[in-house]
């Protein structure tokens, strides 16, 4: 079987999909009903091992915090590449994205954090990766974690 769309996407990117992640509690890392797939929220981890730790706009920056976003997606999609037995081309579109961001009281760029997740999902689902979108502020996240994001997808 050849490389498919998405993973040719992938490819042109210099994008790699990171090993799955094993669940850090009593949960699976995603749930089918139906034709939709809930991926349980993906932290900045690689490896297993947690990348970017901290608060942005104290220990982390904006840049920092919009690696830790980029890192999730990744994640976020190694766990639909499993939900659809590895062909991502299974994915019809991403449906939603809901982000949290360990960050400072005034910190207010949550949207530019949640960004860098959403231009990725774009650049490789291409238009079919544009989605609904929440991105939160938190003072404190598992782990330490500076981003968490969940995701909603459609799949065939």
């Amino acid at each position: 079987m050849g490389m498919g769309i998405v993973d040719a996407r992938l490819t042109s990117l210099g994008l790699e999909l990171p090993e799955e992640n094993p669940p850090q509690g009593n949960y699976v890392p995603f749930v089918q009903s139906g034709a939709l797939v809930f991926v349980a929220g993906q932290g900045p981890r690689k490896g297993g091992q947690l990348i970017y730790k901290g608060v942005i706009g104290d220990n982390l920056t904006l840049a920092d915090g919009q690696a830790a976003a980029r890192l999730c997606a990744l994640n976020i999609l190694g766990q639909l590449r499993s939900a659809c037995s590895g062909d991502l081309d299974r994915v019809v579109r991403l449906v939603r994205v809901a982000g949290l961001v360990r960050c400072t009281p005034d910190f207010e760029d949550q949207a530019k954090v949640l960004n860098a997740a959403s231009d990725l999902m774009c650049d490789v689902l291409g238009v079919d990766g544009r989605h609904a979108r929440i991105a939160s502020g938190t003072h404190a996240l598992p782990s330490g974690m500076a981003v968490e994001i969940e995701a909603v997808a459609e799949i065939r």
